[in-house]
């Protein structure tokens, strides 16, 4: 593992200019032609009418609605998973789970993450010359080699999974704060909570944790000056960059002070606040060269449902989707349909609407095409490049998409519903939690259920199986099914490891009763057999 040590080194050297060896800002030789920067911001949660451009009564999304007009917005787009690590790992891989290996969420506690022989945006883009960051969540693995620095990520500031993971001293929503933890050599064990049975909050800059438990009320600040950092250090070095932002919202509110009259309203400002910053900054400092893809990685969950807030098709903002239980987790439209704008002036036209069928997945590909880069050889790949739904006005994006189940019934990953043109069918229905805290029951339909979205696009009433057009449609749906399993069969594919052990769960400092780090200079200690044998204290880099 002497590659490891000798790579928390490097992270740890200054990211300004030359003297950082990882983010490296500076020319040598020849002018290189310039290529195409990609900012592309994730949304957690966030349901499709919650854009206001999709939907009149969302009034909370100014600026997302403004790049929209100034833009390309998507109504047919689709997240690849309905949870939270199936779809981030289908983003940058360009690949369903049931190839990349991702399947279901991974724990504090999770050993491992995206499998290691998946190759991610991030490194292709790498190779190909540009410095790379991302902020905010990231969800796909902490421990060791599966933290961000080590999947084509040079710099990192986040949490590594979703912020109600972990107790902070400013709860949000339905979060307790961290207990007080006893002083003394032989801490006194309550049966139910005391400082040791919940793992503090972890904010980390590249693989050093500057902070635990964070500190909620200043994420989205804290996320918008790091994203605008980067872009104008990046910009100014005349490299070409990705970002990747991974938000919190919508996932619950990130404080207490958004539990106010409508508490999903001002989560969505303030998102919408942060959006707007890092458009405003990629404008200032390299409008024309900068393509800004803004999407979500699922539909809403399951603790929005007590709250009250705006309506919307599709189970946005908090609201009480299907029977009553959460749209996440489930292939029905409110778990997978998510908002999405294509923004990049002078290239991509303005005040465009696209019903093209696209995924979260072809943002992989395009951006690879876009930037002149390859994709990883021997494997296949889901997504595929949007380019002519994006400057040559197609509106032709996939004939099929494949909705595996992520948490609902049956087995995790498997593609249990089939979107074919207009058409999606459904062999298996259930099993979500509900907002009660119930699970329904599952239902396996052979035949599938089939809905015509056109005509019916809240999924109320299937095709009657004995009509022509349900006769019609079924042996195609079998026909698609049957060749991706079998393409995915033939495939190079992978398997996470999902094993969990308390010695992976993040730690400033194992060596204190709890691990509480409140101060900027705080060095990283792994925990015991976290990573090996590797101690190292790492400086984050300075803007």
């Amino acid at each position: 593992m002497a590659w490891l040590f000798l790579k928390v080194l490097l992270v740890g050297v200054s990211f300004l200019g030359c003297l950082y060896p990882l983010v490296d800002f500076c020319f040598s030789g020849e002018t290189r032609a310039q290529k195409p920067n990609f900012v592309i911001i994730l949304a957690d949660d966030m349901g499709w009418g919650d854009l206001g451009a999709n939907w009149a009564e969302t009034k909370d999304t100014a600026n997302l609605d403004q790049m929209a007009a100034e833009g390309m917005r998507f109504v047919d787009f689709h997240a690849a998973a309905s949870t939270c690590s199936p779809s981030r790992a289908a983003l940058l891989t360009g690949r369903l789970g049931l190839r990349n290996g991702v399947t279901h969420n991974f724990a504090v506690t999770s050993v491992g993450g995206l499998p290691l022989n998946e190759t991610t945006l991030a490194e292709v883009l790498q190779q190909a010359g540009y410095v790379t960051g991302m902020i905010g969540k990231w969800h796909l693995g902490h421990h060791s080699s599966y933290h961000p620095n080590f999947r084509g990520f040079d710099y990192y500031f986040g949490i590594p999974y979703s912020h109600d993971m972990g107790c902070t001293d400013s709860p949000g929503l339905n979060l307790p704060p961290c207990p007080a933890c006893p002083r003394g050599e032989r801490p006194s064990r309550s049966p139910d909570r005391d400082c040791y049975t919940d793992v503090a909050l972890p904010l980390y800059e590249n693989l050093r944790i500057v902070e635990q438990p964070v500190n909620l009320s200043g994420l989205a600040h804290r996320y918008a000056e790091k994203a605008t950092q980067f872009i104008q250090h990046a910009s100014a070095s005349g490299r070409p960059f990705l970002l990747y932002v991974g938000l919190a919202h919508m996932h619950v509110p990130l404080t207490r002070t958004q539990l106010a009259a409508d508490p999903y309203a001002a989560g969505l400002r303030e998102m919408d606040s942060l959006v707007g910053q890092i458009k405003d900054r990629a404008d200032h400092t390299a409008k024309g060269n900068t393509f800004l893809w803004f999407t979500g990685d699922n539909g809403p969950w399951a603790q929005k449902c007590e709250l009250a807030g705006s309506v919307g098709p599709f189970t946005g903002s908090w609201q009480v989707p299907r029977g009553g239980s959460p749209a996440k987790q489930t292939t029905w439209e409110g778990g997978h349909r998510v908002p999405a704008v294509a923004y990049w002036p002078g290239r991509v036209p303005g005040n465009v609407t696209s019903a093209a069928l696209l995924s979260v997945m072809d943002i992989f590909p395009t951006v690879v095409a876009l930037a002149g880069a390859r994709l990883p050889r021997g494997r296949h790949f889901d997504g595929l490049d949007a380019s002519d739904v994006l400057f040559g006005g197609s509106q032709t994006g996939h004939r099929a998409l494949f909705h595996p189940n992520s948490g609902a019934a049956g087995e995790y990953g498997a593609l249990q519903t089939v979107r074919l043109e207009r058409y999606k069918a459904f062999y298996v229905t259930g099993g979500a939690r509900a907002c009660n805290g119930s699970v329904g029951p599952a239902r396996y339909h052979e035949p599938p259920l089939i809905f015509n979205l056109e005509e019916d696009a809240a999924e109320a009433v299937p095709l009657e199986a004995g009509s022509a057009e349900y006769q019609s449609v079924l042996p195609q749906v079998r026909e698609v099914l049957a060749d991706v399993l079998h393409d995915i069969a033939g495939d190079s594919v992978s398997r996470a490891d999902y094993t969990q052990d308390p010695a992976a769960a993040p730690c400033c400092d194992p060596h204190q009763p709890a691990c509480r780090c409140q101060t900027a200079s705080q060095t990283m200690f792994p925990r015991a057999g976290a990573s090996g044998n590797e101690t190292a204290s790492a400086h984050p880099p300075s803007f």
